[in-house]
């Protein structure tokens, strides 16, 4: 019996379980819809153009493989965009829109914080680390309290979270300028509710935030993390919106399972819709972004391409480090009456970049990271999976720390990018850890000499 379009696309669905993950599936194929099924063709419609590149690129030839086991058949798998999401503006992460008309002021709560101009996903530059969250806030702006919700991005300070969390409200205040935003700190949260409760006045504040919010932004949740009383509040506030299908997104340095001090209904709250990550970027998504900054600032010509290369191999940590090297390497420029070069930047940003050699002798290559998890995880009898873990037993934390002691110490590594290199951890406990191995090694000749032994190992080779 020949299959209908529907009935192949809903096989596909439960095939595609045993070689794409759950979160995958939910992500990018159950919201797209069966079109037609033609001369070995099944066409699936997407809701935009983002999420029909992503799922050619990412899914189509698996999806095809697998329509041809169920129907029998070669079958090409295709995706467009549903033919009534055409006749609406949309969003193209990947190429800047033509110059517009500004878009309509928003109707935003007494209580919020003002948005970011500058924060929309035209200057939000894509690359590895932040394409599942870039992806799903797209989304959630295409749709808002409908496809992703609550919205739950996390990762290390200066990365693009705050960047992520605004760009939906500006998609979404374009095409829906009667929205009403409430954007606020998790800190600001705690203080209005600690204010509200000292003046009576916690009627007016549940009505500001329940009943006169259509998208409910909150940077920071972790911050609410041991304050009871706020996270009841938050807790009545969040069902209270997703109950009236209002969209939320929040953000946060962990995901919601390593909030320790946060009571377990709200951690169950926050992963009822996406969780994602955004994570260190690489080289060339470093350079991405440094163009981008030069680009908007129009600095195009001032800024040699070299030089931008030079800052992206030297400076590791985050976006927000990175555009600050930016600032301080022109105004060094102006106040040297210098043109930009590599030289200049190096004497600029030498408290900032890896020292060099400027010898013409060859470079000595740097251990990777995982190469000092690896020889510190073999030298202690642990697994560099159990160093990356968040795992806290006794036989994993002094290895770990030797880890992160050896990555500071002979990579230079940022305390932040060190953190992310072993399960996310934030800076404060990389200094702990950094702190406690050199306390150690003082005191003690023989862990002092089996760290030395490491050291010698991962010393760079020519």
């Amino acid at each position: 019996m020949q299959l209908s379009a529907k009935d192949l696309w809903t096989r596909l669905l439960d095939d595609a379980l045993r070689e794409l993950s759950e979160q995958t599936i939910r992500t990018w194929l159950e919201p797209a819809a069966p079109i037609s099924l033609e001369n070995g063709t099944l066409i699936v419609g997407a809701p935009d153009q983002f999420a029909v590149q992503w799922n050619e690129s990412k899914h189509a030839a698996v999806l095809s493989r697998l329509a041809e086991k169920a129907a029998g058949q070669p079958v090409s798998v295709v995706f467009k965009v549903q033919e009534e999401r055409t006749k609406r503006p949309q969003m193209d992460l990947f190429v800047a829109p033509p110059p517009s008309a500004a878009a309509p002021a928003a109707k935003v709560n007494p209580s919020a914080q003002p948005l970011n101009e500058r924060y929309t996903f035209e200057t939000f530059v894509i690359g590895k680390s932040n394409e599942l969250a870039a992806a799903a806030a797209h989304a959630v702006s295409e749709s808002p309290g409908k496809t992703y919700n609550p919205l739950f991005i996390y990762g290390a300070t200066g990365l693009g979270k705050t960047h992520l969390m605004q760009a939906i409200a500006h998609t979404v205040i374009g095409r829906l300028p009667d929205t009403r935003v409430l954007y606020v700190g998790a800190e600001q949260f705690i203080n209005e509710v600690i204010e509200s409760i000292h003046s009576r006045t916690m009627p007016e504040f549940r009505r500001r935030y329940r009943a006169d919010v259509d998208l409910f932004l909150v940077d920071d949740v972790h911050f609410l993390e041991g304050k009871e009383m706020t996270q009841e509040e938050f807790f009545h506030t969040f069902n209270a919106l997703y109950e009236a299908n209002k969209q939320i997104v929040l953000t946060s340095d962990r995901p919601p399972k390593e909030l320790p001090g946060l009571e377990a209904r709200l951690v169950s709250r926050f992963e009822w819709g996406m969780v994602a990550d955004i994570g260190q970027p690489d080289l060339e998504h470093r350079i991405a972004i440094l163009r981008k900054k030069a680009e908007q600032d129009h600095l195009e010509m001032a800024i040699p391409d070299d030089v931008l290369r030079f800052i992206a191999e030297h400076v590791r940590s985050n976006v927000r480090e990175l555009e600050g090297c930016i600032i301080k390497l022109l105004l060094y420029a102006s106040l040297k009456h210098k043109e930009v070069s590599i030289e200049l930047a190096r004497e600029a940003l030498a408290d900032r970049i890896r020292p060099s050699d400027d010898t013409g002798a060859p470079t000595k290559a740097l251990p990777t990271i995982n190469k000092v998890q690896e020889v510190v995880a073999r030298r202690w009898g642990v697994t560099p999976e159990g160093l990356r873990s968040k795992a806290r037993i006794k036989t994993l934390t002094v290895p770990r720390q030797i880890a992160m002691f050896l990555a500071r110490d002979l990579l230079q590594m940022q305390l932040v990018e060190i953190g992310q290199a072993f399960g996310g951890r934030d800076h404060s406990t990389v200094i702990h850890s950094v702190d406690k191995v050199a306390r150690l090694m003082s005191r003690d000749r023989g862990f002092r000499e089996k760290v030395e032994l490491a050291r010698m190992e991962l010393q760079p080779q020519t």
